[in-house]
């Protein structure tokens, strides 16, 4: 029953890189994911007070304006505890991936990423 949960859900992209938000919403798009953006914590916490229903999938940016992406994930942890969070970032290092994994993160992203790997990640998650 779980390999359908990500073809029929929405995702929730967390980036304040605008292109990233549509390259990454349009892969989605491609996998019938309709996707929301925003460009920081405070947007998504607007967002999400105001949002009916949840995300099964958030992608999360570690840089944002306001914050670490990484200090958010226990956050949508405890809001979401079913959803997938995906970190995607340009500052992929050591201790950036277990400090993301010790907070609970299903899967570490770097940027750039490709078609392909997004494509593959979704799967993996939809057969998890």
């Amino acid at each position: 029953m779980t390999t359908h949960v990500l073809t029929t859900s929405k995702a929730l992209i967390i980036d304040d890189e605008t292109d990233i938000c549509y390259l990454l919403s349009n892969i989605l798009k491609q996998k019938s994911i309709p996707a929301s953006f925003v460009g920081s914590i405070s947007e998504a916490e607007r967002l999400l007070g105001v949002s009916e229903g949840d995300f099964p999938l958030i992608f999360l940016d570690n840089h944002l304006p306001d914050g670490l992406g990484v200090n958010y994930i226990g956050v949508l942890r405890q809001r979401f505890p079913a959803s997938k969070i995906v970190m995607i970032t340009a500052h992929d290092t050591a201790t950036d991936r277990e400090r993301a994994q010790q907070q609970g993160v299903d899967y570490f992203i770097s940027k750039p990423f490709s078609k392909d790997l997004i494509f593959k990640t979704i799967d993996e998650m939809s057969h998890a």
